[in-house]
């Protein structure tokens, strides 16, 4: 199965490219699910139909809503049935179904949820219009993150002490967890473990989409570090609304000269991992599928073939000073907004507004860091083996 996951910057058209992109991989014959979210219109897909079931949309293309209000009292209520004799000791008034309203964030996750869903659907190709590209790249890092808080806050081995909890709590005077709050942890661990495995399957890709012009420029080299940091892999680089260069009319000549500056410079900077293409302007908001059909026979819309691979940290290879040497990918980052901190068995990587907590592979647990340097777009973080932790040779 693929995953494609359409982002982009805001007000790019975002969700025509995740449309097109859907037509165009069932017109090569895959079924393929289109996945959204929120309230706004998708062209050429009827409005109405029952949220977060499939309504199909064309041969071999089915479009999807997610119901995210569903989803969050779902979740909320659940929680809420797990706690409630707490709940009743605090003398606490439950919530009602009908009284639940959505928290903020609430929506973006559950399309992920709904994604690790589709994923054991039977479809060849699912499409999902996500947020903006900032939002995306740390909506994607949710799952690892709250994963590792899960694992901090209740370790799984602490589970094996829940006969002893009675004893533990009158020697160490304080109350112990309950078995329910494990419980929950556990599920909460397995839902998102699911959505870190959809996350991170080679089927992944990210279609990125932008307006071209020096400001998406910058942009995207400003959310390039995060891309790599996180081993996101770009499929594809949508230059959208891209005007004729041929047009007699100065105002349009000078825009269509100004977007070919930068499709150059998108040409030179993504591939070879990512196809840079361009979706032309059809001079008005495309409105159905004829107007979608247009743009999906573009060859940047083509669905990914075979398995990618993650672009996250390579393992360590030796360097030639007898060091170990670790690469872990940052395109277009700054050296001045790069940062490490090494804690424990963890390694806090930032850069500019990006941050990962990476584990350390076992090679380098055994190691400190020696030094670290910043080149073409790669982080190289030398490490020297510690002499107390490794053993002796004659």
């Amino acid at each position: 199965m693929h995953r494609v996951l359409v982002t982009g910057l805001g007000g790019a058209g975002r969700t025509t490219v995740a449309a097109a992109s859907a037509l165009a991989a069932a017109s090569a014959g895959r079924r393929t699910l289109l996945l959204s979210a929120g309230t706004h219109p998708v062209p050429g897909v009827p409005a109405g139909g029952t949220p977060g079931s499939p309504t199909a949309v064309a041969d071999g293309l089915w479009a999807a809503r997610v119901d995210t209000a569903a989803d969050f009292r779902a979740e909320f209520l659940d929680l809420q049935d797990r706690v409630s004799a707490a709940l009743d000791l605090l003398g606490a008034t439950p919530f009602e179904d009908e009284e639940l309203t959505e928290l903020p964030g609430s929506t973006e996750f559950a399309l992920l949820r709904a994604l690790a869903g589709a994923s054991r659907g039977e479809w060849d190709v699912v499409v999902a219009d996500m947020p903006p590209l900032d939002e995306t790249v740390a909506l994607l890092a949710l799952p690892e993150r709250l994963r590792r808080y899960l694992r901090r806050l209740l370790p799984p081995e602490r589970q094996a002490a829940r006969a002893l909890r009675p004893v533990l709590a009158q020697l160490a005077g304080v109350p112990m967890p309950a078995q329910w709050l494990y419980e929950t942890a556990g599920r909460w661990d397995t839902a998102l473990a699911d959505v870190q495995a959809a996350v991170e399957d080679p089927g992944t890709r990210l279609t990125v989409v932008a307006e071209p012009g020096p400001a998406a420029a910058e942009r995207l080299r400003a959310a390039r570090p995060g891309l790599g940091l996180f081993g996101h892999a770009v499929h594809a680089v949508v230059a959208n609304r891209v005007v004729p260069g041929d047009s007699p009319d100065p105002w349009a000549a000078a825009l269509a000269a100004q977007q070919a500056e930068c499709l150059k410079e998108w040409r030179g900077a993504w591939p070879p991992a990512a196809v840079v293409g361009a979706l032309p302007h059809l001079g008005r908001d495309p409105r159905d599928l004829a107007d979608l059909a247009r743009l999906a026979g573009e060859p940047v819309l083509a669905p990914p073939a075979g398995a990618g691979a993650r672009r996250g940290p390579a393992d360590p290879v030796h360097g030639d000073d007898g060091t170990l040497v670790w690469h872990l990918p940052l395109p277009d980052a700054v050296k001045e907004e790069v940062s490490l901190v090494r804690r424990g068995d963890e390694l806090l990587v930032t850069a500019g507004p990006f941050r990962r907590i990476l584990p350390l592979p076992p090679v380098l647990r055994r190691c400190t860091v020696a030094g670290a340097g910043l080149a073409d777009g790669t982080l190289s973080v030398r490490f020297a083996p510690d002499p107390g932790l490794w053993p002796r040779t004659r």
